[in-house]
């Protein structure tokens, strides 16, 4: 099966987030995120406890403070708290030895907060005298040597605000980072697959079979670059190789078929002199089939190389392949009569041309015809016809013969190989040279079409489909 690979059916990358680019800069964001979360946990972690420290020293100082003054005072010195307290983060309240109220804007004192001198966090805060709930707090409590108690808090909602003022910094910090290096990511993947994507187009006609075609290169000179460079050095030092050997095999062709030719005429010759009666003749008569054969084969391998230059696609136009399918049967239809094989030909109402070398193509179908003809058995059959695809026309050689084994369907495709799969050897022709599939191979690399070989509808036997293609 011959499958040209083009830019639309050539493995490639499935998104920008596959080129190595993008995955550098995703694993670099991955890094960046973690990172930065850990460092802003950090920070917040460090922040808040140097907060606490504040607030706890505030209110240590203030504890100590009211504890050295006089009973009497207590009350004007609470007082002057809640005056100087402008923004209300302060709580307090002066007890009795028996708990009762005495002065301050706590009526009551919070009971998870034990009376022993220590700073203490009040999860769930106070409620003042004005009905105010001050939220989460952190307060001391203290027992005079009278027996009286102060109950000291202040509300932690300024540390808990700079931790959402940090958390909110992180967020902008984080969006401002992540967004533009996407974006660039985006456009630096989209950058390198647009290369790739040049140089995939250029690889398609190389492909293809034209070694004159070089990956393009652009002024950045960076990596990819350099490795299109090697290959264009390959590339180069490939085509003066190939060159070289295809030069060889034409020259031992075209110099080896000159002294057959003579060969030939000397034979035939001969064989014009020798009475048909004479025990020779029957041995020259095989001498000159043999030579016969033996130019073919050349002509054959010359005819390859024609085609595998690539080019015949300046004399392309648009071919009625109707036409030419009707010819062939027309042709082959005395050959398979002889081997009484029925051979049909089905052709749709309307069918497209295509943009193709007439001859070219007309020889193609003739070698598929040929062939399916050769290895049919007698009463056989043979089917020539026609499919409109989307994407062109199909044509379809179907015979009922012993059929290719799977194993074997890209091997018939090369030079010289043959193959004997019939059940029994006198039911098939000769094999031949192994080189008629081989120039339709050719001919469908020049045309760009799709080559492929199956079992026939209905087996045993083999199905060769040739794919064209609409004109541009």
């Amino acid at each position: 099966m011959i499958r040209p690979e083009t830019p639309a059916t050539a493995q490639s990358p499935g998104g920008h987030w596959r080129s190595g680019t993008a995955r550098l800069i995703l694993l670099y964001g991955a890094f960046f995120l973690v990172w930065t979360v850990l460092l802003v946990a950090l920070i917040s972690w460090q922040t808040y406890h140097y907060l606490e420290r504040v607030v706890d020293e505030i209110l240590e100082q203030r504890i100590a403070y009211l504890s050295t003054l006089d009973q009497d005072k207590l009350p004007t010195a609470l007082a002057t708290t809640a005056a100087i307290d402008l923004r209300g983060v302060m709580s307090f309240g002066l007890f009795d030895a028996s708990g009762r109220y005495v002065a301050g804007n706590l009526d009551k004192q919070p009971p998870e907060l034990p009376v022993d001198g220590g700073i203490h966090a009040l999860a769930h805060g106070v409620v003042r005298t004005d009905g105010e709930h001050t939220g989460p707090s952190r307060g001391v409590a203290l027992q005079l040597g009278g027996g009286e108690r102060i109950v000291l808090t202040r509300t932690t909602h300024v540390i808990d605000r700079v931790g959402i003022i940090i958390r909110n910094g992180f967020i902008w910090a984080l969006s401002l980072t992540l967004i533009p290096g996407v974006l660039g990511g985006f456009l630096l993947a989209r950058g390198s697959l647009q290369r790739v994507r040049r140089i995939e187009t250029a690889v398609a006609p190389i492909m293809r079979g034209s070694l004159g075609v070089r990956l393009p290169i652009s002024e950045r000179r960076d990596e990819v670059d350099m490795l299109a460079s090697i290959v264009n050095r390959m590339l180069d030092r490939l085509e003066t190789l190939l060159g070289e050997v295809k030069g060889v095999s034409d020259s031992i062709a075209h110099d080896l078929r000159t002294p057959l030719t003579r060969l030939r005429a000397q034979l035939h010759r001969l064989q014009r002199e020798t009475p048909a009666d004479d025990a020779h003749a029957a041995t020259i008569e095989r001498c000159i089939a043999d030579t016969d054969n033996l130019l073919n084969r050349f002509r054959a391998l010359l005819r390859i190389s024609e085609l595998e230059d690539l080019q015949r696609r300046a004399g392309f136009g648009d071919v009625d392949l109707g036409e030419k399918l009707a010819r062939v049967h027309e042709l082959y239809s005395p050959l398979a009569e002889n081997k009484r094989i029925a051979f049909t030909l089905e052709l749709p109402a309307n069918l497209a041309s295509v943009h193709a070398d007439g001859g070219l193509l007309f020889e193609a179908i003739s070698n598929l015809v040929d062939n399916a003809i050769k290895f049919t058995p007698d009463g056989g059959r043979v089917v020539l016809r026609a499919i409109e695809e989307k994407t062109g026309p199909r044509i379809d050689v179907i015979d009922s013969g012993p059929g290719i084994p799977a194993a074997e369907r890209e091997a018939v495709l090369h030079r010289f190989y043959r193959t004997r799969t019939c059940r029994n050897e006198h039911e098939c022709e000769p094999a031949g040279f192994g080189l008629g599939l081989s120039i339709v191979s050719a001919i469908v690399k020049l045309h760009d079409y799709r080559f492929e070989i199956a079992d026939a509808d209905a087996p045993p036997g083999t199905r060769m489909s040739l794919y064209c293609r609409h004109p541009a």
